[in-house]
């Protein structure tokens, strides 16, 4: 849609790989209907995952016990953080849409992407107790996490050996995307390319293509636990 922002977060090492094409096909077809996209490649990026001491520029707020999550809050509200995250930040503050583009690892997202929610989303540019969830400092945004699977459709069906492929959406949409506000699109869900004939994986982008033209049309999920767990 004319004059939307998106960002999309993107973890894969490999450009010709399916996610590098699902990437490429959103920025291509965002693009033409006019949204303003912009990528954070965090591999090309060599994205810091570690949240460390380096996060925090100039006085730690209590310098003889290191707490993580109370300087990072107190260096957001002096404009103490470092460069990257600022700069991470203002892509998130600018976008109306969200699109997390990956490789399932290990039931969840890789660590480098991992690495940035725990960096990026920090408490008073996120979320600040009591505001979270659907008063969350993100309210207004939209998320779509986007991704590809070992395994295939039918063992992350309720009943398969993985268990219903929305158990595993529950710490990254629920936990993480609805707590800081933003509403969470239906996920993408791409299963076991590595798997599948050429010609499977052509269906699979012009899937992506023909949703991505009237994303902007969807309803965000119910973000309740029945969604989840029904």
């Amino acid at each position: 849609m004319a004059g939307k922002t998106v960002l999309i977060v993107y973890a894969h090492q490999e450009p010709k790989s399916l996610n590098g094409s699902l990437k490429s096909i959103a920025v291509e077809e965002l693009s033409k209907q006019g949204c303003s996209v912009t990528v954070s490649d965090l591999y090309a990026m060599q994205f810091e995952p570690r949240a460390t001491r380096n996060d925090i520029v100039g006085c730690l707020h209590n310098s003889e016990e290191f707490n993580y999550g109370v300087e990072a809050w107190e260096a957001y509200k002096r404009g103490g953080l470092s460069n990257d995250l600022i700069e991470e930040q203002k892509k998130v503050q600018e976008a109306d849409l969200l699109i997390f583009q990956f490789p399932l690892y290990w039931f969840s997202m890789p660590a480098i992407m991992k690495g940035w929610m725990d960096r990026v989303l920090v408490q008073g540019f996120a979320h600040e107790f009591p505001n979270c969830y659907d008063s969350g400092l993100l309210k207004n945004k939209l998320a779509l996490f986007s991704f590809t699977t070992g395994g295939s459709k039918e063992m992350y069906a309720k009943g398969g050996i993985s268990g219903d492929i929305r158990y595993l959406l529950w710490p990254m949409q629920h936990g993480i995307m609805h707590f800081c506000g933003v509403k969470v699109l239906a996920p993408h869900i791409c299963f076991a390319p590595e798997y599948a004939s050429e010609e499977e994986r052509k269906e699979m982008l012009i899937a992506w293509v023909q949703r991505l033209k009237t994303l902007w049309n969807e309803e965000p999920i119910n973000c309740s636990p029945e969604w989840y767990f029904k």
